[in-house]
């Protein structure tokens, strides 16, 4: 079967990733001796700086890592949670009904850079100077303007000039967007970064690491955040607010690791992160589609793609009736087999337009408000635009996946900070993220805007484990559509004969049949995005079946990347995505 490129093959590192750069950046830390965490932060620090309308600095962060010497994954907490100002009823003070999807006022507590500081402490080996170098280098020289880049920059470019100045001062150089190809620094960034490594003071590594997690905390970045987003300025509902993150803010909050959460799928264990993503909803639908012979999961036979299609849109329904940062949340029981059974008895003929949530042991599911997509607004930014239905794909999230020759795997997927989300603070070089426009204005939601309590975020990196070894990491950019694109994969894999590179570079689709996770928080009943390449009459025997399909471009959905491992032999492989030109696995 073609592909893109090779299926990645060796036995002493591989890294895969949504910009080659940072993968080539990883994969230079394995070559000098480090291990997959030392990797995954250096190429996580590169993707602040290169991908800066996917992530940045003020950003959020899930990850999923497997040491070698362990018998299960843990999960890492790389999102903060809502500011102890960020209550329901200053918002609806505002007039608000919704949290906007660009602004200060729609910031958590960043959490990504402290995260990967945390997953250097205790999993790596290196000095932060060593692992921040490479992100240095491009900050300070530049890095290539991809056309996505240009994209997004010219399209909020209006905003930046009229409402965002500072944004307008770093990204619009000479007025106006640069072109692709050309080279793009953030010296603010690099001189913060510089900041930050000098204070890393103390007798030991995991001392002096700990040192510039007080300092970003506590320090002066805490101190400019704060300042800055005490200025009233534009947000995407188009009203100017003043932002409510404080220095106190920051100073209360340091990542964590967790346990994952594991489901099974054709014998494997299937690792995620908690209810804090929507990571347990792969895990149910897995479970729904477990029952299912190989065959009837073939998604080049239209009954297997509506039979999956249904089983997301019961799965998402789910998701939203009861997901969120939460000690009550019903996991165990969303997962259980008789539930399971109870859910894919509703799957028919025929395409359900309705939003369904369960109640798993007895658990009511919240019905947060349908809002369809003509009732949007349609003239401001949204929050995270991951494909525009005209098919050119958008700037939304990264990627990261690293298995080191112990046989360490780490699966991360970074966010948020994006340079459209928010005003560029020139004092620190980056900007804050939006990922409070996650939560609902409604205390009954599980989802609930709270202080203290984290987003519900889509971020939602994958492990897959044979027995208690992992034999996979996998992640994908794409907002609500980042469990349906890894459900595809693994269907391809597991249940299916493809390759990773084969799985990857199938044709993809994505339900749009429950409310969107990124403001205006629109839902399209029975909508269904496919890319071009799907079979003619499968297509139509989905739509026969009352599918609402939309057809976006034959390469436009999707930016999985995977890493691999087997066992028994210690052979490494890898995979990246050929969509937008600039996924990229290396390894040997």
């Amino acid at each position: 079967m073609f592909t893109t490129r090779p299926d990645l093959d060796g036995t002493f590192g591989m890294v895969a990733s949504t910009h080659w750069l940072a993968s080539s950046s990883a994969m230079a830390v394995l070559e000098r001796g480090g291990n997959a965490a030392d990797a995954a932060v250096a190429g996580g620090l590169v993707l602040q700086v290169v991908e800066p309308h996917l992530n940045g600095p003020g950003g959020d962060m899930a990850l999923l890592i497997h040491p070698a010497d362990a018998d299960r994954p843990r999960a890492l907490s790389g999102t903060g949670p809502a500011p102890a100002a960020a209550t329901i009823d200053r918002y609806a003070d505002l007039g608000l009904d919704l949290v906007p999807g660009a602004g200060a006022l729609a910031a958590a507590v960043p959490g990504q850079f402290d995260a990967w500081l945390l997953l250097l402490r205790d999993h790596g080996t290196w000095e932060l100077a060593d692992v921040a170098e490479f992100a240095l280098h491009y900050a300070t020289r530049g890095f290539p303007v991809l056309p996505s880049i240009h994209r997004t920059i010219a399209t909020v470019a209006e905003l930046f000039a009229t409402h965002w100045p500072t944004s307008a001062a770093q990204w619009l150089p000479g007025g106006a967007a640069p072109a692709s190809g050309t080279l793009l620094t953030n010296s603010r960034w690099a001189a913060t970064l510089e900041r930050l490594v000098a204070a890393g003071t103390g007798p030991s590594r995991e001392a002096r690491i700990d040192a510039v997690r007080r300092t970003w905390a506590e320090g002066f970045v805490a101190e400019a955040i704060e300042a800055f987003v005490r200025t009233p300025h534009r947000h995407s509902d188009g009203g100017s607010y003043a932002g409510v993150l404080t220095g106190a803010d920051l100073a209360a909050h340091r990542a964590a690791f967790e346990p994952a959460v594991l489901g099974t799928f054709r014998g494997r264990r299937i690792a995620k992160c908690g209810p804090w993503t929507q990571g347990p909803t792969l895990l149910q639908a897995l479970g729904l589609l477990d029952a299912e012979p190989d065959e009837a999961l073939d998604l080049t036979d239209p009954a297997a793609v509506h039979r999956v299609v249904e089983t997301i849109k019961l799965a998402m329904a789910d998701r939203d009736g009861h997901l969120g940062d939460r000690d009550d949340v019903p996991v165990d029981a969303l997962l259980d087999p008789d539930y399971l059974a109870a859910r894919r008895a509703l799957i028919g003929d025929e395409a359900s337009l309705e939003l369904r949530p369960g109640a798993p042991g007895g658990h009511a599911p919240y019905l947060p408000p349908l809002v369809t997509s003509d009732q949007a607004p349609t003239d401001v930014a949204v929050g995270e635009p991951t494909v525009r239905r005209s098919g050119i794909t958008q700037g939304d999230t990264c990627h990261l996946d690293v298995v080191d020759r112990w046989g360490t795997m780490i699966s991360a997927t970074p966010s948020g900070g994006w340079l459209q989300s928010s005003p560029f603070i020139p004092e620190v070089g980056f900007a804050l993220g939006t990922r409070l426009q996650q939560c609902w204005l409604d205390p009954a939601a599980p989802s609930a805007l709270a202080p203290g309590r984290r987003p519900r975020m889509t971020l939602t990196p994958t492990l897959v484990l044979h027995g208690d070894e992992a034999v996979s990491a996998l992640g994908t950019p794409g907002g609500d559509d980042q469990d349906q694109w890894q459900l595809l994969y693994l269907l391809r894999t597991l249940a299916g004969s493809m390759s990773p590179q084969q799985a990857i570079d199938a044709p993809m689709l994505s339900s749009a049949a429950f409310p969107n996770s990124f403001w205006p928080r629109a839902w399209n009943p029975g909508g269904l995005l496919v890319e071009d390449r799907f079979d003619a009459d499968l297509v139509a025997d989905l739509e026969r079946r009352g599918h609402r399909v939309t057809r976006s471009a034959p390469w436009s959905l999707g930016r999985l990347s995977a890493v691999t491992r087997d066992p028994a032999s210690g052979r490494l492989g890898a995979a990246a995505n050929p969509r937008g030109m600039q996924g990229y696995a290396v390894g040997r």
